[in-house]
């Protein structure tokens, strides 16, 4: 076998510059027009069959780039808000108050006929190289104002301002985190089919802020971040070694992880950030290893016969799924995180690979291959409640929003072309109950995302 020839799909599912942006300060803005019960807490499932109808004009602006820096943040929460398919953004020819004019007292009667249930209004200050964003949610019906911040920051961090505003409101509104002002790590993927470039790249959770950090000329692999944000730990095929390299965001090094035996591949940080668990191919088998970040030690948990594969811990660190052949089918398997108690979850039709636990602790992702299809599947960590929320021609890698509400994966078609021959891979997320199926834009194709933890 020649590993950097090995088909990329047998591998997973059978066997720069700083990135961290400059600290955001929050006050607190007083509350106005406070009356009657506390604002209203809108359940999920609720929100699936009835999104919340809510009002986003644009923002006041002031000084400098005021006004085009308002017009922008609130695009950015209208969209981020409407992509979650729980919110419905009215429509603004419908506004019967000016912007200006609801940001200095909102006239709730004109809200009430355009059927909005929540407001946001908001002024941008952009004098000079500061951002001074003031923002309040008001909930319509009982007219009081249900959140109210300040943040001031640089004026280049405009965007990240709207993503955390964003999660303010889905947090006050739904009763639980959002996770809009996160980014995502996947492998950016040129050229033909048999002759692929693959990049590691980054990108905010929109998919706007788009960056290269690898040049492709080794090939890059399964990126995984860790739980700070600041590092990604991913495969690379560098000097036709496949080895697991962590790449520093803050300073764009790269170093690999450790000089062990034979190939090593599908890393996953720990929760508490100080080890690696991975898989490591020796002998013909594969076997799940834990990489001590500071030591760089090694130890083995696993050492059954076969291939022991894309291991990932529960939330509290207790537990590993991999996916594992040991049983004659690739399927899936949980152990205690020392390595021992392995116990076989999954018992539907076919084999199963790519498993990721939910942030939650309270479901496990996976994919699914049967009949020739791939689908995207959750079931709960005793194995038990299997759902497949998508199925199609080709579709891998499952990552979850660190709400636990969102799961990112990849979906690959065969896109013909005049030749009769052509292949493509775009990213796409869907709910966990099974709704809002929805690509992500990016600008080549893309597999193996990786969803960051919230941008502290």
């Amino acid at each position: 076998m020649t590993l950097p020839n090995m088909n990329r799909r047998s591998l997973l599912t059978g066997g720069a510059a700083a990135m961290i942006a400059p600290g955001i300060w929050t006050t607190p803005l007083p509350a106005a027009a406070q009356t009657g019960s506390p604002p209203t807490i809108v359940d999920i499932t609720r929100a699936r069959t009835e999104p919340i109808p809510i009002a986003i004009p644009d923002m006041a602006g002031t000084g400098g780039d005021g006004a085009r820096l308002g017009q922008q943040i609130a695009r950015v929460i209208t969209n981020n808000l409407r992509s979650s398919g729980l919110f419905r953004p009215v429509d603004r020819a419908a506004f019967i108050q000016t912007p200006e004019a609801a940001a200095a007292t909102p006239r709730f009667a004109d809200w009430r006929a355009v059927n909005a249930a929540a407001l946001v209004t908001g002024r941008v200050d952009g004098s000079g190289d500061r951002l001074r964003v003031e923002f309040r949610l008001w909930d319509i019906l009982p007219e009081q104002q249900a959140l109210g911040t300040a943040y001031n920051a640089t004026s280049s961090n405009w965007r990240q301002i709207a993503h955390i505003i964003s999660d303010d409101i889905y947090k006050r509104m739904l009763g639980e985190s959002g996770y809009f002002n996160t980014r995502i790590a996947y492998i950016a993927e040129t050229g033909p089919r048999d002759r692929r470039v693959r990049r590691l790249a980054i990108m905010d959770q929109d998919g706007e802020n788009n960056r290269f950090l690898t040049d492709g000329q080794y090939q890059a692999l399964t990126p995984r971040f860790h739980p700070d944000a600041t590092r990604i730990a991913f495969m690379s095929y560098a000097r036709n070694e496949p080895r697991v390299y962590l790449f520093n965001l803050e300073s764009g090094r790269q170093e690999v992880l450790g000089n062990f035996g034979g190939m090593t591949l599908s890393p996953r940080f720990s929760p508490d950030g100080r080890s690696v668990v991975l898989s490591a191919i020796r002998g013909g088998d594969a076997n799940i290893y834990l990489v001590d970040l500071a030591s760089r030690r090694e130890r083995q948990l696993t050492s059954a016969a076969g291939l022991d594969v894309s291991p990932c811990f529960s939330p509290d660190g207790s537990q590993i799924v991999f996916n594992s052949d040991r049983g004659g089918d690739q399927q899936l398997y949980v152990m205690d995180a020392g390595g021992g108690g392995a116990r076989r979850l999954s018992f539907g039709n076919g084999r199963y690979a790519t498993p990721v636990w939910s942030p939650r602790g309270d479901l496990i992702a996976f994919t699914r291959i049967a009949r020739g299809q791939f689908a995207i599947g959750v079931m709960r960590p005793d194995g038990s409640g299997e759902r497949i929320l998508s199925e199609g021609w080709g579709m891998e890698g499952p990552t979850f929003a660190p709400n636990g509400r969102v799961l990112m994966f990849y979906r690959e078609s065969a896109a013909r072309d005049a030749r009769g021959s052509g292949y493509s891979a775009r990213l796409s997320s869907i709910d966990i109950a099974g709704f809002n199926e929805r690509q992500i834009v990016t600008s080549t194709d893309a597999t193996d995302p990786s969803w960051s933890p919230l941008i502290s």
